[in-house]
């Protein structure tokens, strides 16, 4: 387990967060009973859970600037470092009372992804990283799976919401890559989707339409557990291209051709 100051700050924001979070989960199956039912329920607890982060960050740091999904950009006095918040991935999950969701943090300096905790208060879940670190479930240390063939592959996927994404490129995809892997999963978190490539419960993950906050915490842990991250093209930015393709090495690899193939 890492035992950094910065670590101790990360870790303690998101368990406060976590708190409130996992109150509201055990009121969401009551709510859907009733005519209204949760929507607004959720969004509530959303926005309760990032309030907490964003006070227990900038008061551990507060020089720091923080990009939120709820809130948007803060800016901070100190230009190198920024938090990345999401403390509700996996909204339509916690929505129905599924429990595959999570609070996720993220830290860039200078640009780089340094840190990040991925957090499933369900089940007690915590993905944690920093650079040069390792990563961690709880207090074992992950790595990706070893797997080689696409074949025997478990493969994760993002579909495009209605509304939004582009459906007929998804489609596309999803034709190139179902006939070669051994298996497709729709999870309905991102940042739970990189932690476990990270820890070998998934080969690898592709999606698109992604932000920061979605993708920053858990780029960290996957690394730092030996895996290789792209945008889902194969380019090396996949917060700016807002896309990701992840896997162990040889696994990226032949994911990233078979999207590239799907969009000749």
């Amino acid at each position: 387990m890492i035992r950094s100051p910065l670590m101790t700050v990360m870790t303690d924001a998101v368990l406060k967060a976590a708190r409130s979070l996992k109150r509201d989960f055990g009121e969401v199956e009551n709510l859907q009973v009733s005519r209204k039912g949760p929507g607004d329920f959720v969004s509530a607890a959303d926005r309760k859970a990032e309030q907490i982060l964003r006070d227990a960050l900038q008061k551990a740091r507060p020089d720091y600037g923080l990009i939120m999904e709820e809130a948007g950009v803060v800016e901070g006095t100190d230009q190198s470092h920024r938090w990345h918040v999401d403390p509700l991935d996996g909204t339509t999950n916690f929505l129905h009372g599924l429990p595959q969701f999570c609070i996720s943090v993220g830290l860039e300096r200078e640009g780089q992804m340094v840190a990040g905790v991925i957090y499933n208060p369900a089940y007690d879940e915590m993905f944690i990283a920093e650079k040069g670190k390792g990563a961690f479930l709880n207090n074992r240390r992950i790595r990706v799976a070893a797997r080689r063939e696409m074949v025997d592959a478990l493969v994760i996927c993002g579909l495009p919401h209605v509304g939004r994404g582009n459906h007929p490129q998804f489609i596309k995809e999803l034709s190139a890559v179902m006939p070669a892997v051994g298996g497709l999963r729709r999870l309905g978190a991102a940042a739970l989707d990189l932690a476990f490539v990270a820890c070998g419960r998934a080969d690898a993950y592709w999606e698109r339409g992604l932000n920061s906050w979605d993708l920053a915490a858990g780029i960290v842990i996957l690394r730092e557990a030996g895996g290789f991250v792209s945008d889902a093209d194969g380019g090396s930015d996949p917060v700016t291209a807002r896309s990701v393709a992840c896997g162990n090495e040889l696994l990226h690899r032949e994911l990233v051709a078979l999207l590239r193939g799907a969009n000749r």
